[in-house]
């Protein structure tokens, strides 16, 4: 299982809590790319409930992360 800005990006407006069930049909009928839907079937706990991406991609870079100044533009 891997993930990328760009892969995580198709769950962005998924709805959280959610199970892992609950999101493989959400980017299903969203039409994310098939290694989404394989990463998400590759999560070990099929009844937890996820509250954010950062539950499934624990290194998901936050807006903190980066060093751009929005008040500058």
């Amino acid at each position: 299982m891997y993930w990328t800005l760009e892969l995580a990006s198709y769950l962005e407006d998924a709805p959280w809590p959610a199970t892992r069930d609950e999101l493989v049909d959400y980017s299903i009928r969203s039409g994310a790319p098939l290694e989404v839907i394989e990463n998400l079937q590759a999560l070990d706990e099929e009844n937890e409930l996820y509250e954010g991406i950062e539950d499934i991609w624990p290194d998901y870079p936050r807006k903190d992360d980066f060093f751009f100044n929005e008040d500058e533009y």
